[in-house]
């Protein structure tokens, strides 16, 4: 029995690793999420790379450039009232980041190339914990590399895109489960590693400007699917026992990255800017997930994940206050994927609205610093993750997640 309690353990620790990879990072660009992040249809500068390649077509000089970075302090409690029972994540803070170039080859082409930060998540619980057996920290990184084409057909419509290149790593600790020690008290635990893990994928874009001022643009990012093979799985503290005869192993896992699709429009009046975006992310995908261990006494598993698609509103503005100085700021609420019964601590996330605003300098006619900062409020939610057993029962775990987020970011923009 305690060797089927294991075995459980382990295979839902492997499927927890994919959980983690639907945590989706809204900082590809500080103009852009100085204004709720929108951008799919707004032509400023480089980081059309991200939003809309078509508009790259559009800008006014020959070579763009925008390069920055963003520091994300979050925060996340757990609290169960009926045990008396709480803990609080002390994450290492993340730091996504980008890099737009563009240069106009002639008036109807331009070339470009793109490497940003969409996907990562860096959770650490304190030590033992509650929910230790699901999870005790887990850190995921995902890098997009993408050479782009912009193609304007008209001064009315262009169209863009191109091949996307991903490569990632997981790193993913936790309990066997809620008791198992080793002779001297330590706990049980082991630890899932794979990096190295690449993919290939696409998008596709166009914009439409019907009449001066106003733009229509409209973004497809494909599905992506990371295949993770002979991935690291280590066990420490485990007891030396028939009963649990547990050795280093190797295993087969698919992370998938979800599509997704936006549409947006913005109006400019005077010095004023309005934007608006819709984007769909398709969640759907997470269906199902398979594991393969290498080592045969642990089964294959296949686990259902059910997750659902989602939908997220930006608004942004835009003020040319002086002719150095630009103000912005926005707002965007954002759904969360993750259905009743799967809501689990290695991403304790829920519907959540942004607040964001920002600013560019103007240095010189070429050189600009651009600064945004967003604030995430997650909804307060009571939540389980249904799907945990042992000793062949299934074991809730359950509680009330508060979390938050302050993301501050600061980018360079050069344009010659």
């Amino acid at each position: 029995m305690m060797k089927k309690v294991l075995l459980s353990t382990i295979i839902l620790l492997a499927t927890a690793t994919v959980f983690a990879g639907g945590y989706r990072v809204s900082t590809q660009g500080q103009r852009a999420l100085a204004m709720g992040h929108t951008g799919v249809a707004v032509v400023n500068n480089a980081e059309l790379a991200f939003f809309n390649p078509a508009g790259l077509v559009y800008l006014e000089n020959k070579l763009n450039v925008a390069v920055g970075a963003n520091a994300v302090f979050s925060d996340v409690v757990w609290q169960n009232e009926a045990f008396g029972q709480s803990a609080q994540t002390d994450s290492p803070v993340g730091t996504p980041l980008y890099l737009y170039a563009s240069y106009q080859v002639t008036d109807w082409l331009t070339a470009g190339v793109a490497v940003y930060t969409p996907y990562g998540s860096s959770v650490e619980w304190e030590d033992d914990w509650a929910g230790s057996h699901l999870v005790n920290n887990i850190e995921l990184a995902a890098i997009f590399i993408q050479p782009l084409v912009s193609l304007k057909l008209s001064d009315y419509f262009s169209i863009g895109g191109g091949p996307i290149y991903v490569t990632g790593s997981v790193n993913f600790n936790r309990n066997l489960n809620r008791t198992l020690t080793d002779l001297d008290g330590n706990r049980s635990n082991v630890t899932i590693d794979a990096s190295g893990v690449n993919a290939w994928g696409w998008s596709g874009s166009f914009m439409f400007n019907p009449f001066d001022g106003f733009r229509l643009g409209v973004n497809y990012r494909s599905e992506i699917i990371l295949d993770a093979e002979d991935g690291d799985a280590d066990f420490e503290n485990i007891p030396n026992s028939p009963a649990t005869p547990f050795a280093d192993t190797t295993f087969d896992a698919s992370l998938p990255l979800p599509a997704e699709f936006t549409v947006g429009a913005s109006y400019e009046y005077d010095k004023w800017l309005f934007s608006f975006d819709y984007n769909r992310a398709f969640w759907d995908v997470y269906n199902s997930l398979d594991i393969d261990f290498a080592d045969e006494s642990i089964p294959d598993s296949e686990n259902v994940r059910n997750y659902k698609n989602s939908n997220t509103f930006r608004f942004g503005l835009q003020y040319q206050a002086l002719d150095k100085l630009t103000l912005r700021a926005g707002y965007y609420f954002d759904e969360s994927p993750v259905q009743a019964g799967f809501f689990a601590p290695e991403t304790p996330r829920n519907d959540s609205n942004g607040y964001t605003g920002g600013l560019t300098f103007n240095v010189t006619d070429h050189i600009a610093i651009d600064a945004a900062f967003l604030y995430l409020r997650f909804e307060e939610i009571d939540a389980s993750y249904d799907f945990y057993v042992e000793n062949g029962q299934q074991v809730p775990f359950e509680g009330t997640y508060k979390s938050s987020a302050f993301i501050p970011g600061l980018g360079v923009s050069f344009n010659f």
